[in-house]
């Protein structure tokens, strides 16, 4: 029995008979449990186990789906099993009204800023969250500035090429919606023909069409998608590709050059090497 397993069912205050580990794990080891009580339960550690918990319960208080936090301390969340018996491609309309949902949340006071309480990390990469009044200027340097150093000096002019015109490519100050911030198939689990949970989130306030486009890194959201969250407005494309850039930057930095294309890809259809 790993001590993870252990820890999660102390923090229950129960007794375990089994254990096994659950699909994903590049950045936190994830276990479900069977207590003797019956119970089945995820036991989750980093990075960071409390400020996870904080993201499920605001992602929840918009009404969306998410799974239970049961108990919680800085080594270990201890979550409600929600079965993932469904397909994602048979739900991308309810995904659509669910991110409707979660981009209803909005920063305390309603106040027009843009980030999170606290950063983040996926692994060892940093996730920026500091308070900014300028949404370009958030993904500038929050999103985009903060990979400057880590990658090639090639890779680092276009990126800087690419800060320096986001004024002219993003909303200036939209809508500062609550964000899940890492929406990708794994991340959204499915019941049937509904989403029964959003885990794994990376929150933060922003421009709702994040979620939207990182939607679309790894899998194909079907138009029903789109149109279930109220649709995309005119010039999405480059926006999208913008918002893309960090996951694949994030990637990159992870698992190597094996982004690279995708880094690249999303450039070009930024426009990032144009003067």
């Amino acid at each position: 029995m790993t001590r993870l397993a252990r820890h999660g069912a102390a923090l229950l205050g129960a007794q375990i008979w089994n254990w096994h580990p659950l699909q994903g794990g590049d950045t936190a080891q994830t276990l479900l449990l069977y207590l003797n009580d019956g119970r089945k339960v995820v036991v989750k550690n980093g990075p960071d186990p409390v400020e996870e918990a904080a993201m499920l319960r605001s992602l929840g208080r918009t009404g969306a789906p998410v799974p239970q936090v049961l108990a919680v301390d800085e080594d270990a969340v201890v979550l409600q099993y929600l079965p993932p018996d469904g397909r994602l491609p048979g739900c991308w309309d309810d995904l659509g009204r669910v991110l409707a949902q979660v981009h209803t949340g909005r920063p305390e006071g309603d106040a027009i800023r843009y980030g999170w309480h606290a950063d983040h990390a996926f692994g060892d990469v940093a996730v920026c969250n500091e308070w900014t009044e300028n949404w370009p200027e958030f993904w500038a340097r929050h999103r985009i500035g903060v990979h400057l150093d880590h990658v090639g000096p090639d890779l680092a002019r276009q990126l800087e090429n690419l800060m320096r015109r986001l004024p002219d490519l993003l909303p200036h100050k939209p809508v500062p919606s609550l964000l899940h911030g890492d929406l990708w198939g794994g991340n959204v689990l499915v019941s049937g023909s509904r989403v029964s949970g959003l885990i794994d989130p990376c929150c933060h306030y922003g421009h709702a069409e994040v979620d939207l486009a990182t939607a679309g890194v790894f899998d194909r959201p079907s138009a029903a998608f789109y149109t279930a969250h109220g649709g995309v407005e005119a010039g999405y494309e480059v926006r999208f590709a913008i918002y893309r850039l960090w996951i694949a930057l994030v990637h990159l930095r992870r698992f190597g050059a094996t982004y690279m294309p995708l880094v690249a890809h999303y450039l070009d259809v930024a426009g990032a090497g144009r003067a």
